[in-house]
């Protein structure tokens, strides 16, 4: 994670740095101090006018320690052998290196990889465009970051024209976002010592070479830095390999860097490609069955499902006992004093021996129900469950605990209104509020680049469905009694991360949540100051959730 300058707002249309004479003296970059970066370029019967926007942004960076090593892989061209040529010719920093047959992106790479001098190694296409303070950017986060070994920016889509589009702001690294997809995109740069390690790129990844370097190389990786700016604009058009969903050599090579990756770091799962292309589930296996106590907070109160009024607590019991795939699990149901007999009555034929009544006299507080009911509960996988679900995905439980392994503290579920659209897909604390990532949007819609489709790192999730061990719960100390009614998930989340584990959040866990979507919150005075006098300073930059929240709203409104 990183903390470097703010971000700046993409340009409508593209700098494609029209160098100045001073940028093109041509000096040696060792005399400019810092760190050399060495930019790698495969070409491959590049278009002249792209190819000269390409250099041309390179030798219009701001800072002047680089070098870019331009390796023609075969490309047979008179046109394009002349355009190579004339590059080295206007700056002693551009390098070429011709190859005698086309040989592939990953050889070539190498080759070029072979020729860098460079302390980083930043990998660029032959047609797309760097901002002219990226490598400046890439050297602030270094000197601020000394062990950063892999360093990835923020980019944009460059269309004819230069007309930028589709600003892509990452989140801070995430290992489990980079199993769902190669997010890092671009600009990516490598401590060189680190790529020698790993032996540069391996053969037989073409199309996918990116995605397997990233992941064997953020494996081993003191640091991985996240640099909050746009710093590269990808060209796209026709044709563009990464717009070809018919490639399927590419997502088998995709899927293969994943699976060698799970096999590295020991996660047994198997790997699914899902329906957006380049984005993949690994479906984790359990080498056995914790027994998962699921905590219910309940009154027995009734209220309208679907046109029918219903007992919300034995319709949330019935779909766990009838749906769930999982079977060891007990129930823990922490029920008022004046819940009714007869819906007790219901819920013990529904669950049978797997219940626990648990009664609780008092005002009505959340959070002492939580802590009550997770004393009384027998189970190390611990299990917050409001009494007004009802399960969608049967597999539920085994998703969500297989996720809940060494450093992730929490695991969230995907939450559907009545009606289908999104309720809960994670928590955003921005610029001190606190609410959910992107509320009713409808179920299967994306997200901005693919990320609600996705395991993914979140700041916190709502306790409204959320598992975590017992050895997490108490070390955070459970849930706070000053929060009664409202921000006792966010608190309990804080404290979660604040104490060094991560929050996961599934879309492959589904319930519906039949919290009404008009039902206004009311949240009292001093919860608000408890949580400020927190939190505040954690609720300024979602360092998980950085993207336009027009782009949720507009998704709601179609």
């Amino acid at each position: 994670m990183t903390d470097t300058v703010p971000t700046t707002d993409a340009a409508p249309t593209a700098d494609t740095g029209q160098p100045s004479a001073e940028r093109r003296s041509g000096a040696d970059p060792a005399a400019a101090g810092g760190p050399l970066f060495s930019v790698l370029v495969p070409v491959y019967r590049t278009r002249s006018d792209h190819l000269r926007e390409m250099v041309d942004s390179v030798v219009a960076q701001t800072e002047p320690s680089w070098e870019l090593l331009l390796v023609d892989d075969g490309s047979d061209d008179a046109r394009l052998t002349a355009d190579l040529a004339a590059a080295a010719a206007a700056d002693q920093r551009i390098k070429v290196n011709a190859l005698e047959r086309n040989s592939g992106i990953i050889a070539a790479t190498a080759a070029g990889l072979a020729q860098a001098r460079g302390e980083f190694v930043c990998l660029l296409d032959h047609d797309d465009v760097l901002a002219p303070q990226a490598l400046e950017w890439v050297r602030a986060a270094v000197e601020q970051h000394p062990a950063a070994d892999v360093l990835y920016t923020d980019e944009d889509q460059l269309h004819d024209g230069g007309v930028l589009t589709a600003a892509f702001r990452k989140p801070d690294f995430s290992a489990e976002r980079l199993r769902g997809q190669m997010y890092l995109g671009h600009l990516v740069s490598y401590r060189r010592s680190l790529l020698d390690e790993l032996g540069g790129f391996r053969p037989g990844y073409d199309g996918s070479q990116d995605y397997d370097l990233a992941l064997r190389a953020t494996e081993r990786a003191r640091e991985v830095v996240h640099i909050p700016e746009i710093a590269y604009h990808w060209r796209i058009y026709t044709g563009s390999v990464s717009h070809r969903e018919d490639n399927a050599a590419v997502f088998d090579a995709a899927r293969r860097a994943l699976t060698d990756h799970l096999r590295r770091v020991g996660i047994d799962g198997e790997v699914e490609q899902v329906h957006e292309v380049g984005v993949y589930r690994v479906r984790r296996r359990l080498a056995e069955q914790p027994l998962i106590s699921i905590v219910i907070p309940t009154r027995g109160s009734r209220g309208f499902v679907r046109g029918a009024e219903r007992v919300l607590v034995t319709d949330a019991v019935r779909s766990i006992v009838e749906r769930s795939t999982y079977q060891n699990y007990e129930i823990v149901l922490v029920a008022d004093t004046a819940t009714p007999p007869a819906v007790l009555d219901d819920v013990a034929e529904l669950a049978g021996d797997r219940l626990t009544v648990v009664p609780f006299d008092g005002p009505f507080n959340f959070s002492a129900k939580i802590n009550l009911g997770v004393w009384q509960a027998r189970g190390d996988q611990l299990l917050l469950l409001n009494d007004d679900v009802e399960v969608i995905t049967p597999d539920w439980l085994e998703t969500m605990v297989a996720l809940s392994a060494g450093d992730v503290g929490m695991v969230g579920a995907k939450l559907l209104y009545e009606d289908g659209t999104v309720q809960h897909h994670g928590h955003l604390y921005e610029r001190g509020d606190v609410t959910h990532v992107a509320p009713g949007v409808p179920r299967d819609w994306p997200g901005p680049f693919a990320d609600l489709l996705v395991d993914r790192d979140v700041s916190g999730v709502t306790a409204a469905c959320a598992l975590l061990r017992r050895e997490v719960f108490d070390a955070v100390g459970g849930m706070s009694l000053e929060l009664p009614v409202n921000f006792n998930d966010v608190d309990l989340s804080l404290k979660i991360t604040g104490a060094g584990y991560r929050i996961v959040q599934t879309p492959f866990a589904e319930l519906y949540h039949f919290e009404s979507k008009s039902r206004e919150r009311s949240v009292a005075a001093p919860e608000v100051h408890a949580l400020r006098a927190r939190w505040d300073h954690q609720l300024l930059v979602d360092p998980h959730w950085r993207h336009d929240p027009e782009l949720a709203r507009a998704a709601v409104t179609g």
